[in-house]
């Protein structure tokens, strides 16, 4: 177990979203989201599969007699509420919500054992056969979200109770596992724990919860290797498919020590999740080894394995990576969760190497595949972000089942919605992040923020016209002249970014370090950096080995990708293409969805009436030119059950 080097630290300042584009998602979270997954995981919308979330609470702390109903992991549902509604309150105090929480906490306590024991599967259903079942059960993965909203809630309301709660219970969890003797050596089939244990140190500065999860890491994949040797004992049982002939390790991401892995395998939530907790514990430890295998696990992840939507899990077999470059569009799962971990690991990798790479990610994922994941009415949601939609080869062909056209109500396995809302509650923690005295603008988000730079309380403004303009201007008002640094990003989208300080040009490409434009000087109250980044639409091509993707184009305009619509373009996508010589157009339409850039440009469509053909010929049918409109992918599937291409010919 690695020695800790360094105290616990917290945010490197405040900072508050004042941005029209993303306060309205963030109001529209707190105004309908919370409520409506409030009233979900209660079973109270009749057209949403039904939760049971606290329904198992209270038979668990002996308010109601029954029996424990939903997946095994329905706790964590509760905890990623909670956590949502902390983030929350900490933007904007609302009695009503708190009182809800406090009452959820409540039940919370009163189900928890007297041990510390917390988990109403288990507490319900088998009291018999707690820690028996690491591998599929999910215990200490209920236990981190139960963290993590501990740690919010205490943060926004200053109320304890929840904290307690789960001191307690990591307190019994240290009682059973560790290194010592006796005690289990053994960690959870489903990441989680790990980096919720990290911000629980953050909070309180108890080495022992930052060297309980450097257990759980240094622990997974050595041999003998622990899950399989429990599988073993179980008699080769699984929780889900009873009696198999193996257990899958690289699925777990515990087929090798996590310092030796390279290449991203297995479930992408659980995969993310781990790196995310492996760059948090790099950074506190200064464990060189464990950064080295962050890097060369984003590498691979992001350069082979992720969609130009910021997607990953190529596969709806075990939500899963598969193999370098494959990246099917029609029947990828690419889960919603997944970027989200994405997202918390590129934030981690910016807080240990200020290198604009993880900011471009972070930016991808969140601006199309997360935001696309939620209706524009708070109340419907994508599990699976496909980049390629047929709607009746969706309800017709099995293999595509998993793919919807039209965004669900709520899910049995509710994993995605409550993280979307504790994400976009949480959006002013992933702005910005700071090193020594430089302070590094990772997003363009309008923010007011406040930071301890060069000695000197620093109040840093920031407005922007993302994501439909790239004008950005930072405002930056120490307290008095201070020397310390500013570094903005140039992100890897842009072809020609034009900086100012005061008004004066800035030549970048002398000030750029690792992807930002970093200006160290004296600073004064009222000086202005501006960032200009002109978007326009781009076609975007895949590597060669991408071959879901030969001899197709894609079109992004700043950070966003854009898709074709049947609602737009009609029927039968697949047979439009665009014309190689055609020009872009861009226009601001209000009326679409709230407002955003409709992209329009030449192409052919296929003219079916002049095939002669049966089911084959030997003749091409013709095409006759037609204007193509491509809309922001994250606004796909907002007008009703239609077809989607991301990917067109030309």
């Amino acid at each position: 177990m690695n020695k800790i080097t360094q105290p616990a630290t917290t945010l490197p300042g405040t900072t508050e979203i004042k941005d029209e584009f993303w306060g309205r998602y963030i109001k529209l979270v707190q105004d309908v989201v919370i409520p409506y997954q409030y009233e979900a995981l209660h079973d109270r919308v009749p057209e949403a599969e039904p939760s049971h979330a606290i329904a198992n609470f209270e038979i668990a702390a002996g308010r109601k007699s029954g029996e424990f109903k939903g997946w095994v992991f329905q706790d964590s549902d509760v905890a990623k509420w909670l956590e949502a509604v902390g983030y929350s309150l900490s933007i904007r105090r609302d009695p009503e919500l708190e009182r809800q929480a406090d009452e959820v906490i409540d039940l919370v306590g009163e189900a928890q054992q007297p041990d510390g024991y917390l988990d109403t599967y288990f507490i319900v259903k088998e009291p018999g056969k707690r820690w028996t079942n690491l591998q599929d059960c999910h215990e200490l993965y209920c236990a981190g979200h139960f963290i993590e909203a501990a740690v919010a809630y205490y943060e926004a309301t200053g109320k304890d109770k929840l904290l307690n709660i789960v001191r307690r219970l990591v307190d019994h969890i240290a009682d059973v596992f560790g290194p010592e003797e006796g005690k289990l050596k053994g960690y959870d089939g489903h990441q989680e724990i790990e980096l919720a244990l990290v911000k629980l140190y953050r909070l309180t500065g108890e080495k022992k919860h930052l060297e309980l999860s450097s257990f759980f890491i240094d622990q997974r994949g050595q041999e003998p290797n622990f899950l399989r040797k429990e599988w073993e004992e179980r008699g080769q049982v699984t929780h889900w498919s009873g009696k198999t002939d193996k257990t899958d390790l690289a699925y777990l991401q515990a087929h090798l020590p996590v310092r030796e892995q390279s290449v991203a395998v297995g479930h992408s939530v659980r995969a993310v999740y781990m790196y995310t907790a492996m760059a948090d514990l790099a950074a506190h430890t200064g464990d060189q080894s464990l950064r080295e295998a962050c890097e060369r696990l984003w590498h691979n992840m992001t350069r082979k394995q992720m969609y130009i939507t910021g997607g990953i899990g190529s596969t709806h077999h075990g939500e899963a990576f598969t193999f370098d470059y494959d990246l099917p569009n029609d029947t990828v799962y690419a889960e919603t969760c997944a970027s989200i971990g994405l997202i918390f690991f590129a934030k981690r990798m910016l807080e240990l190497i200020p290198d604009a790479k993880y900011a471009d990610v972070m930016e991808r994922a969140l601006y199309n595949n997360v935001l696309g994941s939620m209706a524009q009415d708070g109340k419907h949601y994508f599990y699976v972000n496909p980049l390629e939609v047929w709607p009746q080869a969706c309800s017709c062909n099995p293999g595509k089942h998993h793919v919807k056209a039209e965004r669900q109500g709520w899910f049995g396995c509710a994993c995605c919605p409550p993280n979307v809302a504790r994400l976009l509650t949480s959006l002013n923690q992933y702005i910005y992040s700071v090193h020594g005295d430089t302070l590094y603008t990772n997003l363009y988000i309008g923010s007011e923020s406040s930071f301890k730079l060069g000695g000197q309380e620093v109040a840093v403004s920031q407005q922007s016209s993302y994501p439909w303009e790239g004008k950005v201007q930072l405002k930056i008002d120490p307290a008095a002249a201070a020397k310390f640094g500013i570094a903005v990003r140039i992100p890897a989208w842009s072809a020609s970014a034009e900086l100012t300080v005061n008004g004066e040009s800035v030549d970048i490409t002398s000030v750029l370090e690792q992807g930002y434009a970093v200006i160290r000087r004296t600073w004064t109250a009222g000086d202005v950096i501006e960032l200009s980044l002109p978007m326009t639409a781009t076609r975007i091509y895949a590597h060669p080995q991408l071959r879901a993707d030969a001899g197709l184009t894609a079109i992004q305009r700043g950070p966003l990708v854009y898709c074709l619509e049947e609602a737009d373009n009609g029927a039968t996508l697949s047979s439009i293409s665009l014309d190689g010589a055609g020009a872009f157009t861009e226009r601001f339409e209000e009326s679409l969805l709230g407002g955003a850039v409709v992209v329009k440009t030449d192409g052919f469509r296929i003219d079916e009436g002049s095939w002669n053909g049966g089911l084959y010929g030997s003749m091409k049918a013709g095409v006759t030119p037609v204007e193509v409109t491509a809309v922001p992918y994250y606004l796909w599937g907002n007008r009703g059950s239609g077809e989607m291409k991301v990917w067109v010919r030309g």
